[in-house]
């Protein structure tokens, strides 16, 4: 009896404390679900800073109101100074104080330092553990130097250095390169992920190929080298060739690419873009988006109209659409002046195709790095029927606040949606822009 009575409590976990910080709610308004059976602890604070946030039209300003929301609905009415009761089996109340001792040492007028002292004060009187929650790094540093417990929010989170890459290398014979040339198919038994590339010599020659997975007929299809080009832009690596043949193919509706500059992802994904509005005719436009984000600090407001702020922001594409054109004029439009004057291509900022249905589109979500798991589920699921989504990025270049390699939502992306049938990722790791380009990426 005691031996049982030992055994069940050692699968008692002990109850936890955590102390949630506001930028964890502005990454994920309902992140307070993924702490299961514990004490859920909102500083007051953290509500002041929501308040102030929630008037902002941008992603913030939607998940300030969206946190706002949740807190209240889970409220119930109940006293939220002594604690409610939520789906996840954890308590959820407002602290209405902080550790005096240090206000002295402490900007106590600033919100984040007062949301420190307050897992400082729990700290030191609650009988649980605590940890202090934040996607700020200065903030856990701060919290540690305290004696605090302080974690970044993992939800939603994962390893870049071991992700998935869209490819493995492996070999054929040379025998069943021929005969995938001509069936474009042909059996294969190794253990592979649907849509996954495989690449590298064939056996009996140093000859290089690549092929991918099907998981359905479970075997290897051909994948076309491109030597012509796609408007006039040839593929110069493997990985090139993988990234042509997932985005020119109708049946893959969600493509993300990831690379360094200069590997050739955004010029791919345009490319691929207009050869199936203007050539296949498969979607009806082709629509370019990107997050704003400055390089460098921001230089203030833009003069002009919308279309002429775009034109500042979104300056690379239009730098890789000069490239395309003068490589491949087409019918329909021989300049990039003429090509966006027609009806068939939008280049739109991110924050205007929120709330918009997007049927029969190619929609490709340049520098997709700098966007949150919560929005690219929101962008994503804009997709109307028929649309082809491409995200493209560079996940060591980050330029928003509280995310990095790990936790923004290209990243997050691949790692959930790798081996779905309507999927296809690749790691692009070569740039292909110049010399000196690639010895940049590498060092600096």
């Amino acid at each position: 009896m005691a031996e049982a009575e030992k055994g069940n409590k050692s699968t008692v976990l002990p109850r936890k404390t955590f102390v949630i910080d506001t930028n964890v709610l502005i990454h994920r308004p309902d992140a307070i679900l993924s702490f299961k059976d514990s004490d859920i602890v909102i500083p007051l604070w953290v509500l002041e800073e929501l308040d102030k946030l929630k008037t902002y039209s941008d992603e913030r300003g939607r998940n300030a109101r969206h946190a706002i929301r949740f807190i209240d609905k889970r409220a119930k009415g109940s006293n939220l100074s002594h604690g409610t009761k939520i789906e996840n089996g954890s308590m959820m109340r407002i602290e209405l104080d902080y550790d005096r001792s240090l206000a002295d040492d402490f900007n106590t007028e600033r919100a984040d330092n007062k949301i420190i002292l307050t897992a400082m004060k729990l700290d030191r009187s609650e009988k649980t553990e605590v940890f202090f929650v934040s996607k700020d790094i200065n903030a856990r540093v701060k919290a540690r130097a305290l004696g605090i417990k302080a974690v970044d929010y993992e939800k939603q989170k994962t390893s870049f250095t071991k992700l998935y890459k869209g490819y493995q290398e492996g070999s054929i014979t040379s025998q069943e390169a021929e005969e995938l040339a001509i069936k474009e198919f042909i059996p294969f038994s190794g253990v592979m992920l649907n849509n996954q590339f495989l690449m590298g010599e064939l056996k009996d020659t140093s000859e290089s190929f690549v092929a991918r997975y099907n998981s359905q007929r479970q075997g290897l299809q051909r994948v076309d080298p491109y030597e012509d080009g796609v408007f006039g832009i040839v593929p110069l690596n493997a990985q090139q060739i993988m990234s042509l043949d997932v985005l020119l193919d109708d049946e893959i509706s969600l493509v993300t690419l990831i690379g360094q500059a200069g590997t050739g992802k955004t010029l791919l994904a345009l490319v691929a873009g207009l050869k199936k509005v203007f050539e296949s005719k498969t979607y009806t436009r082709l629509l370019v988006t990107r997050p704003i984000m400055p390089l460098g600090k921001d230089l203030g407001f833009l003069p002009g109209d919308k279309e002429a702020k775009l034109t500042h922001w979104m300056k690379p594409i239009y730098d890789n659409l000069e490239l395309i054109v003068s490589q491949h004029p087409h019918a329909e439009f021989k300049t990039v002046e003429h090509l966006l004057k027609g009806s068939k291509v939008e280049i739109e900022a991110i924050t205007y195709i929120r709330g918009r249905s997007l049927p029969k589109q190619y929609i490709i979500i340049d520098e997709a790095q700098n966007l949150s798991p919560h929005e690219i589920k929101t962008i994503v699921s804009r997709a109307g029927k028929g649309s082809k989504i491409v995200l493209t990025g560079d996940p060591y270049q980050i330029d928003t606040p509280y995310l990095d390699s790990d936790s923004n939502g290209l990243t997050y992306l691949v790692e959930i949606l790798k081996g779905q049938s309507l999927y296809g990722h690749v790691t692009l790791e070569k740039t292909e822009r110049s010399p000196l380009a690639e010895l940049a990426a590498e060092l600096l």
